[in-house]
């Protein structure tokens, strides 16, 4: 450095040889995503610009540096922020004795779910509607009874929560705000599903088989429905279902294709309509299917679950993979933290066998 200087001040300095010393040193140093941004550089003659040029190309390696230092870090800090939970929450524990109450009520409540028959809807869609079983269903047996299967209806049943409860699972409360934001995530999405379900019965499979028209469905769909935090569902679902069918009939007309009669407009508004009721058979079929998507995700991962998606909710896969992923996160990390009280827990609500079949903290 003192060599530099001295040649900078007596005008000797030798900038381009410097400027590709600097710029070979990048090269080795720097990520590949950046390896376009230092060849560039290379291009560069005025001494000004490539000045800047480094420096901003510089400051962007830095991040990178501090990226791969924290993903680096991110196993330690997750242990030890693990261990840290546990021990504050072990604290409580000593000084609240009872402080599992409502955990091995909810748990109990669980196993208790997992003895009883699914729930069936009498009028539901034959495969020719679109809702068809799928073998996940099969692969989602309730029986026989054990801790990773009654652990993840456990959490399925947090997603449905009245918030009026305050039987809270204590090992839950710090995530109870992400699990209401998930579930009002996963309301929109049957919502969404179930709009695009109807609409598909009479439009046919030339519109739904074009990805333009099932984005643009799905994002007039997606807008119309912020309504919902400002109005009651059954009033912002009229809008929805009169703009739905506004875009099939423009879309049938642009296609060449005839229109809807006003007999099926009609019904078609109607049947929209009737979404937002929570006792709708398509609207219930579709929540069951998404809550099937997410307790596959649980037991096999998100990315395999998609492979295999009950039938209803191929058009939202998207939106699935990012609600999925982000349950199995949330869920992940709370077992890791309280695996050992739960696995104590179920130890007193399963028969001995079923309750040693399992380790919960080995999900």
């Amino acid at each position: 450095m003192d060599l530099l200087k001295k040649e900078a001040e007596h005008g000797t300095l030798n900038v381009p040889h410097l400027s590709k010393y600097i710029l070979n040193m990048m090269t080795l140093l720097c990520a590949p995503v950046r390896d376009e941004a230092v060849q560039k550089l290379e291009n560069i003659t005025d001494p000004v610009r490539l000045l800047r040029g480094i420096f901003q190309v510089l400051g962007l390696m830095k991040m990178d540096m501090v990226n791969y230092t924290i993903q680096s870090l991110q196993p330690q800090l997750q242990e030890h922020s693990i261990q840290y939970e546990r021990a504050k929450f072990q604290e409580l524990l000593n000084k609240q004795p009872r402080l599992l109450d409502h955990t091995t009520k909810w748990l109990a409540q669980a196993a208790a779910d997992l003895s009883m028959p699914p729930p069936s809807c009498p009028d539901t869609p034959n495969s020719s509607s679109g809702v068809s079983s799928s073998p996940s269903e099969a692969a989602i047996s309730p029986e026989p009874l054990s801790p990773a299967m009654v652990l993840s209806q456990g959490f399925l049943n947090l997603l449905l929560w009245d918030p009026e409860d305050e039987e809270f699972p204590e090992t839950l409360l710090m995530d109870r705000a992400w699990l209401q934001e998930l579930e009002a995530q996963l309301n929109q999405l049957t919502i969404l599903a179930s709009v695009l379900l109807v609409a598909s019965s009479f439009s046919g499979s030339v519109l739904f088989g074009s990805p333009q028209f099932v984005d643009k469905l799905k994002r007039t769909t997606k807008a119309l429905m912020e309504e919902f935090n400002s109005r009651p569902e059954e009033e912002a679902m009229v809008t929805v279902s009169e703009r739905v069918s506004q875009e099939i009939h423009q879309s049938l007309k642009n296609m060449g294709l005839a229109a809807l009669s006003s007999d099926n407009t009609a019904s078609l508004i109607g049947q929209l309509q009737n979404v937002a009721k929570k006792e709708n058979c398509v609207r219930s079929v579709i929540d069951q299917r998404i809550h099937l998507f997410l307790k596959c995700c649980l037991v096999l991962g998100v990315q395999r679950s998609l492979l295999d998606l009950p039938g209803g909710l191929t058009l939202i896969e998207a939106e699935l993979a990012e609600l999925g992923q982000k349950f199995v996160n949330l869920t992940h990390h709370n077992q890791q933290v309280f695996g050992p009280y739960y696995t104590e827990i179920l130890k007193t609500l399963l028969p001995p066998a079923q309750a040693l079949e399992t380790e919960v903290e080995s999900l």
